[in-house]
């Protein structure tokens, strides 16, 4: 008689959506989920559509707030790919030139946790569609633009004045348009303004209440 555990399918895994506006701290609670559920993490901003084909000013000009700015079709790709247990090859995107590296993937295997981050995490209706739990971090936009300052001088050599520019054109507007609508769809909301660890014990709560981690 064959062994049962030879005929049972792969565990579908549990896939979580994480969303909030830029310097909300979404990521930051999307790392510390990843690292305490031995999780993918899965961000959106390597999904950012390839502006090799614009010239350079065009490139830097270009809104990457918007929902247009990300090839969601083939992230939905990815995530019922990893959610059928097969691995994937990501795109490997170059932040500097706003293109994707030619003929360079990460290979990215299935675990038993899945989460997806982004500011438009929670956007797309067919991305929403896969996600067994949706959590969306809110934060002020004052409280936004300092995390965005301080990380931009320190992480990516620009000055003060860029990015609040960039943030009063692109950042706060497409937010007000797409990312704050979008927490409507969030199963849980937590506060960008309160300590990682309570974010932290809502979500790993929740997550137990719907019996999808042990």
């Amino acid at each position: 008689m064959p062994d049962p555990t030879q005929l049972s399918l792969p565990t579908r895994p549990v896939i979580l959506g994480i969303a909030g506006c830029s310097g909300s701290g979404k990521t930051t609670l999307a790392r510390e989920l990843t690292s305490q559920l031995d999780a993918t993490l899965l961000p959106l901003d390597f999904y950012y559509q390839d502006l090799s084909h614009l010239a350079p000013a065009d490139r830097a000009a270009f809104n990457v707030d918007h929902p247009d700015s990300i090839e969601h079709d083939l992230l939905v790709e990815h995530v019922k790919t990893l959610a059928s247990g097969k691995p994937i090859d990501r795109p490997v995107y170059d932040f500097a030139t706003h293109t994707r590296v030619p003929n360079q993937f990460e290979r990215i295997e299935p675990t038993r946790v899945l989460i997806v981050e982004g500011i438009l995490a929670l956007h797309y209706e067919s991305l929403r569609a896969l996600y067994d739990l949706s959590i969306f971090v809110n934060a002020p936009h004052d409280l936004c633009l300092t995390r965005r300052i301080h990380r931009d001088l320190r992480e990516r050599g620009r000055t003060e004045q860029s990015v609040r520019d960039q943030f009063d054109a692109t950042v706060r507007p497409m937010a007000d348009l797409f990312v704050l609508p979008s927490g409507a769809h969030a199963t849980l909301t937590v506060e960008g303004t309160q300590a990682l660890d309570w974010s932290v014990e809502q979500a790993l709560r929740r997550l137990h209440e719907l019996k999808l981690i042990p």
